[in-house]
């Protein structure tokens, strides 16, 4: 699969100017995402739990250190590089020994960004895909995967089954079958779990009612979003929300 990366920093113009660097000189990165704010960063990651961030550490409404400690509560820990200005420097080594990778000095020159990036991505995913074993769920058919990868990035929108078979030029009944063959379940199940996942994400943070999380990963009714809540992880929304605050 492509790797995600999220690029977290306030100025316009360093932000939009490394976007569209990594995306003139590498492939690598399928989805390269954008966040103007620390609580866009947060929500981002929460999303679409991208395998790289860059992350500036100055930022309006969290700080980048906020945004370490909140996705990082959440259970989404990507693999951070950060940016900081001379001054900042003390927020810096704080965030490495939060978990950053590597920090670079504003101003960084995107070259030695993607640099920084290329070898954070040999050294922890690469090596994280040399260890997967071959076949079995890890391995899913080619349009499972294909099909899962996009549910993953469009599950707060209204998905169906033959909407994204006519995407993959297969017939509904085809791709139904290798769900069940691949991953042991339906279509539906499969992207309710993907959006229960992303709504634990969002009750963990405590900061959202739960009627606004269900409408944010997908759900139209609140009350089949609990049911579906429950199913799945054997407690309402609103017992699991407690439980993490004890």
């Amino acid at each position: 699969m492509p790797i995600k990366v999220l690029i977290a920093d306030d100025e316009d113009v360093i932000r939009s100017g490394l976007v569209k660097y990594l995306k003139l000189h590498t492939d690598r990165f399928g989805h390269i995402y954008e966040a103007e704010n620390g609580q866009e960063a947060i929500d981002l990651l929460l999303r679409h739990q991208p395998e790289l961030l860059v992350l500036d550490m100055q930022m309006p409404l969290k700080t980048g250190l906020d945004v370490m400690r909140e996705a990082a509560k959440a259970g989404v820990i990507p693999i951070t590089v950060i940016l900081s200005g001379y001054e900042e420097f003390k927020y810096a080594k704080e965030a490495l020994k939060f978990g950053a990778k590597d920090y670079l000095l504003k101003p960084a020159r995107a070259a030695d960004i993607l640099a920084c990036l290329n070898r954070l991505a040999d050294e922890y995913i690469g090596k994280a895909e040399e260890s997967e074993p071959h076949g079995g769920p890890e391995a899913p058919n080619p349009f499972v995967r294909e099909a899962v990868e996009y549910m993953t990035e469009h599950y707060m929108e209204e998905l169906t089954l033959s909407e994204i078979a006519q995407r993959l030029g297969i017939s509904t009944g085809y791709l139904s079958t290798l769900f069940n063959q691949s991953l042991g379940c339906g279509f539906t199940e499969h992207l309710n779990r993907i959006r229960i996942e992303r709504a634990c994400c969002y009750l963990e943070q405590n900061y959202l009612k739960n009627y606004e999380i269900a409408y944010k990963v997908g759900f139209r009714d609140e009350k089949y979003f609990s049911r579906v809540f429950k199913k799945i992880k054997g407690v309402s929304p609103k017992g699991y929300r407690k439980k993490g605050l004890e």
